[in-house]
């Protein structure tokens, strides 16, 4: 396990595992944390999932909705006039409703990157919540199986076409044969080919893609694995493998970076993507962020949905709210 031009990340390990930082000692902290309780987790996500939101915050959390999206496309059709699309609906979300705020960014395979930078334009305001950031998936996205050259390549061409944000996937096979280290030093390398030529760094989520591994324990060493490692966002799935995102992996999700919290006085963000395509569900993701991270993560650099027809959903939610037509049982409980 190496951890040269790792110093920020190496300084964020070594915090807890001492200067000894080895593929042991990794093993040793990671396999070590307590034991996750499926039974109790399940209980406090369909807890949260049905907590009441007063009427007077349905509309509030309609467009935090839309604030916190990742508007995605991510299919081997794309074409530059898809993401076109896609950006001027991210741009303008409801043409009938000025009003409607815009997404956090829009997320796209890293060839389709120059296009959606060009297509933003004045609005890309890259690295802020001012305006829209551009994301690409990278290391080899989805399966990981590629060589480290290849996915360092991959998202070195995405940062200089000017991609913010970076969603790599983790080498699950390793992590799955107990391969913590390599895992790590992956992360670290990505991390550092996210650096742009002024030595800023493009932000790093890293995919866990969820559903691949197995268990709650998985979900949380591999959590703890990522931030360790340098990830700015821990992130549930690709959303190419079933199950997606669920509420009691996002939980844990979020009790993992509340903890690194604690620990370290760093936030670290987190984002569900796949299978949230109703704003019901999508407000029960709102009460479990604002309950365990707490409210200053219902923010776009700390929390995102990974989404491709949940801001249809919350537009027409939104326009029946508007128009009086809205129903109470779309959502969650309502007082």
């Amino acid at each position: 396990m190496t951890i040269e031009n790792a110093v920020r990340p190496a300084e964020r390990a070594v915090q807890l595992l001492g200067d000894d930082l080895t593929e042991t000692t990794l093993k040793r902290y990671l396999e070590g944390l307590p034991g996750v309780d499926a039974v109790g987790l399940e209980q406090r996500a369909a807890g949260l999932g049905s907590r009441s939101i007063k009427t007077t915050s349905k509309a509030w959390a309609l467009d935090k909705i839309i604030e916190l999206i990742d508007l995605t496309t991510l299919e081997g059709a794309d074409t530059p006039g898809k993401v076109r699309s896609l950006v001027a609906k991210a741009l303008v979300p409801d043409a009938s409703d000025l009003s409607t705020p815009r997404v956090a960014a829009v997320c796209v395979y890293g060839d389709m990157v120059p296009y959606a930078v060009e297509a933003l334009g004045s609005a890309h305001a890259a690295g802020t919540d001012q305006g829209i950031n551009v994301a690409a998936v990278a290391t080899a996205f989805p399966s990981g199986r590629a060589s480290l050259a290849v996915k360092l390549a991959d998202t070195a061409d995405a940062v200089a076409a000017g991609a913010d944000e970076i969603d790599m996937v983790i080498d699950r096979g390793a992590f799955l044969s107990g391969r913590y280290g390599l895992v790590f030093d992956q992360i670290v390398a990505v991390k550092e080919a996210c650096r742009r030529a002024d030595g800023t760094y493009a932000h790093l989520k890293v995919i866990l893609e969820t559903g691949e591994l197995n268990t709650y324990d998985n979900v949380r060493r591999a959590s703890w694995l990522s931030i360790l490692a340098g990830g700015d966002f821990i992130k549930t799935s690709t959303g190419k493998v079933a199950p997606a995102a669920t509420l009691p992996v996002t939980l844990l999700m979020l009790e993992v970076v509340r903890d690194w919290h604690l620990l370290t006085g760093e936030k670290v963000g987190v984002k569900p993507a796949g299978g949230i395509r109703s704003s019901k569900d999508a407000i029960k993701y709102l009460v479990t962020v604002a309950e365990t991270a707490g409210e200053e993560w219902l923010q776009p650099h700390l929390f995102r949905f990974g989404a491709s027809s949940l801001l249809n959903d919350v537009l027409l939610q939104r326009q029946k709210l508007s128009t009086g037509h809205y129903s109470g049982a779309d959502y969650v409980t309502i007082d």
